[in-house]
């Protein structure tokens, strides 16, 4: 049984040069009040400063301290830390696939795994046990740059000590939502809501919905149900793929983003 991971990429502008190991990530202050992060691997080939300064100003006027965690930056070790930083929001710009099966004649099979992609470039000797645990793949984002690991959601489990105190998930990879093993992974973690797109995703599209939806829980104080039909409504699927957006688990729907993180709006 051969196993492939499918990547549905939106289609990319720019390819820079190969990646440098990220070799450690220092947490941010822990004086600091409540905090949101955007975690942006899209950027090491694809970045949007104007999604990033709309997103911080608008988190920012909601009442969060923002870290941004850009290109290199995002690696095994950064998702691996991520529950200790006591974010009450996180934004993952992120690649991401669906693991499916090949069997001997051919045929590939039912989707298995979703897989979030980091920006540090694939070593095979590098995190020997996650990758002989099924935790880790090497990921290809385009044929002519290195491959990457990739993560799923047994390390989200398996592999990040430390849990997500009620925190929002917003993911903006492709197929994020079409299984349910990652937003269980986050969910069981402490994680109180997991958002993502059930599809494939275009990154033209997928940065001004995710944009939209950020304004529609923050500046307009929706709930999570509210946000992401007005996000729907407005914006619409994906004009190539059809994807929508989706949330886990459905109980979220009636609370706002200051009522799951504890803020209150700007003045």
């Amino acid at each position: 049984m051969k196993r492939y991971l499918i990547i549905a990429l939106a289609v990319l502008t720019l390819a820079l040069p190969g990646l440098a190991l990220c070799t450690g990530c220092p947490p941010p202050p822990s004086n600091s009040g409540t905090r949101a992060a955007i975690v942006d691997q899209l950027a090491v080939m694809d970045p949007n400063q104007d999604f990033t300064d709309r997103v911080t100003a608008e988190l920012e006027a909601c009442g969060f301290e923002v870290d941004v965690y850009s290109g290199e930056e995002v690696s095994v070790e950064l998702y691996r830390r991520l529950p200790q930083y006591g974010y009450k929001l996180i934004i993952f710009r992120a690649h991401a696939g669906l693991l499916q099966a090949e069997d001997d004649s051919g045929v590939v099979g039912v989707k298995q795994a979703t897989y979030l992609f980091t920006a540090e470039e694939y070593r095979q000797y590098r995190y020997v046990r996650e990758q002989l645990d099924d935790q880790l793949l090497p990921a290809e984002m385009t044929p002519d740059f290195p491959l990457v690991f990739a993560v799923n959601s047994r390390f989200v489990l398996e592999s990040m000590p430390g849990s997500f105190d009620d925190t929002l998930i917003i993911m903006m990879g492709c197929s994020c939502s079409y299984l349910e093993d990652m937003a269980a992974a986050f969910i069981f973690k402490g994680a109180s809501t997991y958002m993502g797109w059930g599809g494939s995703v275009t990154l033209d599209y997928v940065d001004r919905a995710a944009a939209d939806l950020i304004t529609n829980l923050c500046t307009e104080g929706m709930t999570v149900g509210e946000a992401a039909a007005k996000t729907m409504t407005g914006i619409g699927p994906d004009p190539e793929w059809g994807a929508g957006l989706r949330f886990h688990p459905r109980e979220s729907s009636g609370q706002t983003i200051a009522e799951l993180a504890g803020t209150t709006g700007g003045e």
